[in-house]
């Protein structure tokens, strides 16, 4: 039994339940307004304190997983998660939906640098790429494709209030499952082969079959151009997810008068698009490294892609109140915005293979800070000019100005091998075993 992918599905279920927890927000907001008389404002407002939190403590538990490794601070972060999810309907108004967004982002941020981390520890390089599209970018797009569904069912059957106690309850479910099987190296399983450790081991760098570190080196990871870019290029990438997940449902309600089951239902098109934009993303940069042995060749795939989505937006533009065109142009945007959804994390990885999670963290707080940006600005614009077209110019220029940087000014980082990896007879021999 391969029961490296078994730990894979472990890291998918955690990060279902992580962006349907936030994104829960977005279809109970007509709801929270009347309950608590925020504003489009407030709510932009809020949706972006969850990002406070998720930025701040993404580069503190990317430190804490490379620390203390990822089983320890992902069920701690789950139990955080659960309890803000459970208070969100007890919140009382603006400042307390402020404080419980900022504590789910504190809980949910553990969940990419410690299953970057996983990945690394876990999984041989030429795996990673298939892996990281599915738990960055299949997960991520799928949870959002079935969740706005799920949400507004729940809504339906449990009222809003009930559709947070339920998705706290999943958080915990996870925890149960989780808790025997989730390991922070193979060599900490026993339920792993010798025949899989070694497949494992055979196919890492220098450093990557440690369950923890001792110290963590920042200067390691500031020093580092290339992760800098990726942080760059995953700002960009973020303003356009950022907004879409937590405006998509209020612009279609808003803009073509849809009812929020009709919103739930219109809503699938983007995040369908997501997963068939990661799953290629996927299995496009483990042929191109395949191929090429380049790790520059990830940000070239990524800086495509960005050009992509940029582009695809910007008919919305010219077609004013066409749902049909909204839809497509999202669609396609979200899609080629996807494709990238695993390579941030492979390249964290290759940036500093000795501290993937540190790596990981860094690149997600970068992300974190277009989501304290982004529901904010659009908040602004939809209230200062009553629509929605300021947002997809901002959203387009960023994704110009990412592309732009990963294509030009990234560089071919150094590489780090071990002895298993220069027997290649012994990596064939294994691969054909498992």
């Amino acid at each position: 039994m391969k029961t490296r992918w078994l730990t894979i599905a472990i890291v998918l279920g955690l990060v279902v339940v992580n962006y349907i927890d936030r994104s829960a927000i977005s279809f109970a907001a007509s709801n929270l307004r009347k309950e608590f008389g925020i504003t489009p404002g407030d709510y932009g407002i809020i949706s972006s304190a969850f990002s406070i939190g998720y930025m701040l403590f993404a580069l503190l538990s990317g430190p804490l997983v490379d620390r203390f490794g990822s089983r320890r601070v992902l069920l701690t972060g789950m139990f955080i998660w659960a309890a803000a999810t459970a208070l969100t309907p007890f919140a009382g108004g603006f400042i307390g939906l402020i404080l419980l967004r900022i504590l789910l982002g504190s809980g949910e941020a553990p969940c990419f640098p410690a299953s970057t981390r996983i990945a690394s520890r876990w999984l041989p390089t030429q795996e990673r790429g298939k892996a990281l599209a599915l738990i960055g970018g299949v997960a991520v797009s799928g949870s959002l494709l079935i969740g706005g569904p799920i949400l507004t069912q729940l809504i339906a059957l449990t009222g809003w209030k009930g559709m947070f106690w339920v998705l706290a309850l999943a958080g915990i479910v996870w925890v149960v499952v989780a808790y025997p099987f989730l390991k922070n190296s193979p060599s900490e399983a026993s339920f792993v082969s010798n025949e899989e450790l070694r497949y494992i081991r055979a196919g890492q760098a220098d450093g990557e079959d440690s369950g923890n570190e001792s110290t963590v080196d920042w200067g390691e990871i500031l020093r580092n151009r290339n992760l800098w870019i990726v942080g760059l290029g995953y700002f960009a990438w973020g303003f356009m997810f950022w907004v879409f997940m937590y405006w998509l449902p209020q612009y279609l309600e808003g803009a073509f008068h849809l009812s929020i089951k009709a919103v739930g239902a219109f809503s699938v098109a983007p995040w369908a698009a997501g997963v068939v934009g990661a799953l290629a993303g996927g299995i496009i940069v483990d042929r191109v490294y395949k191929r090429t042995h380049s790790i520059r060749s990830r940000f070239v795939i990524i800086g495509v892609a960005l050009l992509l989505a940029g582009a695809s937006i910007v008919p919305i533009l010219f077609v004013p109140g066409n749902l049909t065109v909204a839809l497509i142009c999202i669609s396609a945007g979200v899609g080629f915005g996807f494709i990238t959804g695993g390579i941030w994390w492979v390249a964290s990885i290759d940036a500093a293979p000795t501290q993937p999670g540190t790596a990981a963290g860094f690149a997600d707080a970068c992300f974190a800070l277009s989501g304290i940006v982004a529901p904010s600005v659009m908040g602004f614009i939809v209230t200062r000019t009553g629509n929605y077209d300021g947002g997809f110019i901002v959203m387009a220029a960023l994704c110009l100005i990412g592309s732009t940087a990963m294509l030009l000014f990234t560089k071919e980082p150094p590489r780090r091998v071990t002895a298993a990896q220069q027997h290649r007879p012994l990596t064939d021999e294994l691969s054909a075993t498992n």
